[in-house]
């Protein structure tokens, strides 16, 4: 028998170029704010150490250092086989203005090209990170009961010299947190490799964080928009 349930919820809708790519992750207010806010430098530690615990990484060595969580209605597993996903074709992220590029197709050393271009007029252009592997976690360790997996990265390139991560694990009840996963995408690192840079480059920091923290509660909104339609989709067909 057909399961003629309707379907309610919908992919996120194609972003077509650059112009599009602006409106969609830069000029457009995400639906859910999903940036963690530091009260005080004791947060900011507290949250250090649980960085720590999970990745094996000290974040104090960086200057920034960027969290965004958000909730979503799909199982751990899924949510992060669509962060395997992660390429220059994906709907969730803004390619045409900043492309995902695998070297060799390889998940583990990535190009983020700006608009695309990896050479101008006959000159190699600097991406705007170099991506490269420390861990891919595809399989949550025996003893952990979050059931995390993750991809994290060495980031270099242009300006960020640090790390860059995307997280998932169940949610934790008793952080208040009800939806079936949670997905973290957090990056810290140093302007130029210097601590402090952003002391001396304050509006700079302050433009870079404020479009940096728009694109990711767009990016962490798309993929829940995504993993949700296509979990209710697979239930309801």
């Amino acid at each position: 028998m057909i399961n003629s349930k309707k379907i309610q919820l919908k992919p996120p809708i194609r972003s077509r170029n650059v112009a599009s790519d602006l409106f969609q992750f830069v000029f457009k207010k995400a639906k859910q704010e999903t940036l963690i806010r530091f009260a005080s430098a004791e947060e900011r530690s507290e949250y250090n150490q649980r960085i720590m615990q999970r990745i094996g990484i000290d974040s104090n060595q960086y200057s920034v250092l960027n969290i965004h969580k958000i909730g979503i209605d799909a199982p751990v597993s899924y949510v992060f086989k669509e962060l395997l996903n992660w390429d220059g074709d994906s709907t969730c992220w803004p390619n045409h203005l900043a492309k995902v590029d695998r070297i060799d197709d390889n998940l583990g050393n990535i190009r983020i090209l700006p608009l695309g271009i990896n050479r101008l007029l006959g000159v190699k252009m600097t991406p705007l990170f170099l991506l490269k592997a420390l861990r891919i976690k595809q399989v949550p360790d025996a003893f952990d009961f979050d059931n995390a997996r993750y991809l994290l990265y060495e980031c270099s390139g242009g300006y960020p010299i640090g790390i860059y991560t995307m997280y998932v694990r169940s949610s934790i009840a008793e952080m208040g947190e009800i939806a079936q996963s949670q997905l973290i995408l957090a990056v810290g690192f140093n302007f130029y490799g210097k601590k402090d840079w952003q002391n001396k480059r304050r509006l700079i920091n302050a433009i870079w964080e404020s479009v940096h923290n728009r694109v990711t509660s767009n990016v962490l909104g798309r993929l829940k928009q995504l993993c949700e339609w296509r979990i209710e989709s697979i239930q309801n067909k």
